[in-house]
């Protein structure tokens, strides 16, 4: 105000009023310039994320509260999830929404206050993937003995590939490797990772379905060298660990060093400390092995050699004791027992032959050709009576059937109400198809559907009279 407060009443110019809008952008240019950039530390309460992606919510202490914008292109950069009760420290400059006249903070970065953001991030992450079980014991599958195929992803240039390709090359050579190249830091990384398991796993479905199983993928390493939280961040993505739970092939996850702990590490089917220990767990020593397998030969060897021997021993203090002689004076006695049978055996078949002999012969000397002509005439004749019998029996009782059926019949159509029609009676029918024997049932105008002996006709009533 340029003049005294006296000459102001009088002066026109400065009783002039302003509009609430002009008033209002006065307000948010002053607010604005002079809280450009200002960093808030308060209780985050009222959190709520639009539809449209941006999150408005408020910060508060004890005695004063300042509401809060952050818009989506802010937020997408935000790796941990913003929630009620949160301490947070928020950096941004002060505007007002002139809609509702009330100052607000529009938020450029947000920190939690005490953990950092990508361990907040981190924990978040893997207490919400806990409780959808997806890190449950039941789940981890057992990496196969002597795989012939692994799968590989990581960094095509990195050191992780050429210190897993160095231990595998020294260990066998049997195992065949197949190399999914991707990102392992950065932004985009998670991405890249997702879509080289996923092509892994669509490689091994193509191999079962064109029965190749030569080239299938027993195992994939997963992996990367050491580095800090900001570095191994890709595969604390959440998209990385539902990739690896969904993959059809065991996944062994080799992020960093031994004391760097991952989300994938706590999902993947093993977790190995580093990349190298991971190609020692798919590689068997091919030396190592055939050393033991030839250690294990010789003690085998070795094991039935004293069987043999103990088991030869025993048997010659076995022979010369007195309890072969015994077993030699039973089977003896067992023999001579069996001969003796044997004989008994013999006589009585021989006997029992010779009497069937001599019945069949007595049996042919008595029945005669003549009385066999005789018998078989008897049984023919015999045989033709009976038949007669049958057929005359069969047709006395169809030709009484018949005269049954016929008189059934004959009462069936007498009684059948075509018959009364035939004789120039009718049967009336109402619209909903009951039959009408009173007139007292039809109204005039009423439809009727009269039966006929042939056809039907339909009227309607007229009038009626009733008897």
């Amino acid at each position: 105000m340029s003049q005294p407060l006296l000459a102001s009443l009088f002066d026109p110019s400065e009783r002039r009023p302003v509009s609430v809008s002009e008033l209002t952008q006065q307000i948010r240019g002053a607010l604005e310039k002079r809280f450009a950039s200002v960093w808030v530390e308060g209780e985050v309460s009222n959190f709520r994320a639009h539809s449209s992606g941006h999150w408005y919510f408020t910060l508060k202490d004890e005695f004063a509260q300042l509401r809060a914008a952050c818009y989506r292109s802010t937020n997408q950069r935000i790796r941990f999830r913003v929630e009620d009760g949160m301490l947070m420290r928020a950096r941004g400059r002060l505007s007002v929404y002139e809609q509702k006249g009330e100052y607000q903070l529009l938020v450029d970065s947000l920190e939690p206050v005490g953990a950092g953001a990508l361990q907040l991030a981190f924990e978040q992450t893997k207490a919400r993937l806990q409780a959808e079980g997806l890190f449950a014991p039941e789940l981890k599958r057992a990496l196969p003995m002597f795989p012939k195929r692994v799968g590989i992803v990581t960094s095509a240039n990195g050191a992780a590939l050429r210190d897993i390709l160095h231990v595998i090359s020294r260990r066998t050579r049997s195992v065949h490797i197949l190399i999914a190249s991707a990102r392992v830091q950065g932004e985009g990384a998670a991405h890249e990772i997702v879509r080289a398991i996923r092509f892994l796993n669509e490689h091994h479905q193509r191999a079962l379905r064109d029965s190749q199983l030569d080239r299938t993928i027993d195992v994939i390493i997963v992996g990367r060298g050491g580095g800090s939280i900001e570095d191994l961040w890709a595969f604390n993505e959440e998209a990385v660990a539902r990739t690896i739970r969904a993959s059809a092939i065991p996944i062994i996850s080799a992020i960093g060093h031994e004391t760097d702990f991952t989300i994938t590490d706590f999902v993947a089917d093993q977790r190995a400390p580093t990349p190298s220990a991971a190609a020692e767990m798919v590689a068997a020593h091919e030396a190592e092995l055939c050393a033991r397998l030839t250690s294990l030969n010789k003690s085998l060897g070795r094991s039935m050699r004293h069987r043999i021997a103990g088991t030869r021993n025993q048997v010659q203090r076995l022979a010369l004791s007195t309890a072969f002689d015994a077993v030699a004076a039973r089977l003896r006695d067992a023999l001579t027992a069996t001969s003796v049978a044997e004989y008994r055996l013999q006589t009585t078949m021989r006997a029992a032959l010779g009497t069937a002999h001599r019945r069949l012969h007595a049996a042919a000397r008595n029945v005669s050709l003549p009385q066999l002509n005789s018998l078989l005439a008897a049984s023919r004749a015999r045989f033709e009576s009976l038949n007669n019998s049958r057929d005359s029996a069969m047709a006395a009782r169809l030709q009484a059937a018949q005269r049954k059926f016929g008189l059934a019949a004959a009462a069936l159509d007498a009684m059948s109400p075509l018959r009364v029609l035939e004789r120039g009676y009718a049967i009336a029918h109402d619209a909903h198809g009951r039959v009408v024997r009173e007139a007292n049932q039809t109204s005039i105008g009423d439809e009727l559907r009269l039966r006929l002996w042939k056809g039907e006709i339909d009227c309607r009533v007229e009038g009626t009279k009733q008897e």
